[in-house]
């Protein structure tokens, strides 16, 4: 959503139909990946599955195509089918090496293929961890509340703690949102009114 937000022509790619739909619903383009590689300037992963970028797609890409793995381990692009290919390999900067290709091409893999988010990062923004450990903080007052109430197992986190962590950030943000009435509330946990 952010890249489309800052201008990206973001396309989908995707093996569960309901997810493709969703993705289409939501105003995005979906195809394959082979056909995605075609067009793509970048590439990221993101599905927790092994050989989700290889061979077949590296014989596609066009010139400079960046790839980064936000998935899962180091597996989700074939780093090694991708050293094959390479007549030369470079590193411009950190975290950032070119496959210089036969043909002429070059592909652009950042952070060896590990997790993008956290082989290359130089931290989260305070914005996002102050998100995290609120809600880790009242997730431990929740458990700490209910102590031997509750199944070993894991656990979701309450939807009210996420409303509240939500609610204090917009607050600290200064944005405000509706309130829904007394009335309002009656009404969508009733089923007496209405059609």
């Amino acid at each position: 959503m952010r890249a489309r937000g800052l201008g990206a022509q973001v396309v989908v790619t995707e093996v569960d139909a309901l997810r493709a739909l969703e993705a289409v619903m939501d105003g995005y383009r979906v195809m394959p990946l082979l056909d995605a590689a075609r067009v793509s300037d970048f590439i990221v992963t993101a599905t927790g599955d092994k050989d989700v970028v290889g061979e077949a797609h590296y014989a596609v890409m066009k010139d400079g195509c960046v790839l980064a793995n936000a998935g899962h381990f180091n597996v989700e692009v074939n780093v090694a089918a991708l050293a094959q290919r390479a007549v030369t390999r470079s590193r411009p900067r950190a975290h950032v090496e070119e496959f210089h290709l036969r043909d002429g091409r070059c592909l652009r893999l950042l952070a060896e293929g590990r997790l993008v988010n956290l082989a290359a990062a130089e931290g989260h923004p305070s914005s996002v961890m102050d998100l995290s450990f609120s809600n880790q903080a009242l997730c431990a007052e929740h458990f700490l509340r209910r102590n031997g109430r509750l199944a070993p197992a894991v656990h979701d986190v309450p939807p009210a703690i996420d409303a509240e962590v939500a609610r204090l950030k917009l607050a600290a943000m200064g944005v405000a949102i509706d309130r829904l009435s007394d009335e309002q509330h009656a009404y969508l946990a009733s089923w007496r009114e209405g059609t």
